[in-house]
């Protein structure tokens, strides 16, 4: 069974406004006369009143939140016989629930309600590449279910108490027996009077409408460590809803996105540039500018430099998220071929093939697979 919030299109701490806007929309996208002799739309329209019918009372969204559709479904319940729970419920759906006489006469069972974890949050956090690189600290804001301030978690109105409840005895569970054609069988469920609780709140509290927990925005200073990537996952236990019935909170979960950087690209820890040189420093040789996370860094290239070579400075990438030390920044460089010379810049050039040996006249040197091809030939 989909999840009503997902049929709605609303997160779970969407206000009531939000919640009713958006079925208007979906009822009216999928209502039976803009849809005539459509199944789909039929089918869907009914899930979309379902799931509103539930989400707009806010003690079945309360039931809901807390138990999932089994906190709104009066036939769901555990069996009395472990894992064979499941055989029977079928049993019952077979003769009708109940059919055969017997179904309604119940005695109590001594278990309630017991502590249930909050569920958890996701956050997801954008950061900046040198942010992400050397970690910063950051203030997010997001919503989530907290105790009611005012009753303090009990549902109740200020000044009142809650009763036990009469039809449980305050266990929260009921038993009920059914008849069969295959015997006599006993099934466990819980109490549609007071949901599982054990209690009955006589006045309900105005903040939260009876269900003990109230929607508030809340602010966290989380510190990012150096070394976060696209990815990477920060946990804050205790930060999410809040648990019910005594249970502890969930936990937050923040997902981390990198911008690119315009210079550098990363690779795990190491990083990668393309450094422009001149013809005449691959040639002689010569001390060049390279840009690290730190500054500029001199180095010292060869004589006879190839374009396309690479090299690494040590210790020059991201520091390791998990253990000591940096990554490596590693550095290609490509010879940048002037587009215009002067006259006498040609004629130096001129002079050098001249002096290399090689036969150059402009418009007859042969192109190299023209070359390759006149070899064959």
């Amino acid at each position: 069974m989909r999840d009503y919030y997902e049929i709605l299109g609303v997160s779970r701490d969407a206000s009531q406004d939000e919640i009713k806007r958006a079925y208007r929309q979906l009822a009216k996208k999928y209502h039976p006369d803009l849809n005539p002799d459509n199944e789909e739309a039929e089918q869907k329209f009914k899930e979309v009143n379902t799931a509103y019918e539930v989400l707009s009372d806010p003690e079945k969204r309360a039931r809901y939140d807390r138990f999932g559709h089994a906190g709104v479904d009066p036939q769901a319940g555990g069996a009395d016989f472990g894992g064979f729970g499941d055989i029977f419920d079928d049993i019952f759906d077979i003769f009708g629930g109940g059919g055969f006489g017997g179904f309604g006469s119940y005695s109590q069972r001594s278990r309630r309600q017991g502590p249930v974890k909050g569920a958890d949050l996701r956050y997801d956090l954008n950061l900046e590449f040198r942010e992400a690189v050397f970690g910063t600290e950051k203030e997010i804001q997001f919503r989530r279910t907290e105790s009611c301030s005012s009753c303090d978690g009990s549902g109740a109105k200020p000044g009142t108490n809650k009763s036990t409840c009469s039809a449980c005895n305050g266990t929260g569970q009921v038993r009920y027996e059914q008849n069969t054609p295959f015997g006599r069988f006993v099934r466990v469920g819980t109490c549609d009077v007071c949901h599982g609780t054990g209690e009955i709140i006589e006045e309900k509290c105005p903040s939260c409408g009876g269900s003990g927990k109230e929607v508030k925005t809340k602010k966290l200073k989380v510190k990012v460590p150096a070394g976060v990537d696209n990815g990477s996952v920060i946990s804050l236990r205790g930060e999410g809803e809040s648990g019910s019935y005594g249970g502890p909170p969930g936990d937050l979960y923040i997902y981390i996105t990198v911008k690119e950087d315009p210079v550098f690209k990363r690779e795990g820890t190491d990083l990668f540039i393309d450094i422009p040189i001149s013809f005449v420093e691959a040639a002689l040789g010569g001390e060049i500018d390279i840009p690290t996370l730190e500054g500029i860094e001199k180095f010292t290239l060869k004589e006879g430099t190839q374009t396309g070579s690479r090299f690494k400075l040590k210790g020059k990438g991201v520091p390791r998220l998990r253990g000591a030390g940096r990554g490596d920044l590693y550095f290609t460089v490509n010879i940048e071929v002037p587009t215009k010379l002067t006259e006498k810049q040609k004629k130096l050039l001129l002079e050098f093939a001249d002096e290399a040996g090689e036969k150059f006249k402009k418009g007859e040197k042969k192109k190299f697979f023209e070359k390759v091809r006149d070899a064959f030939n």
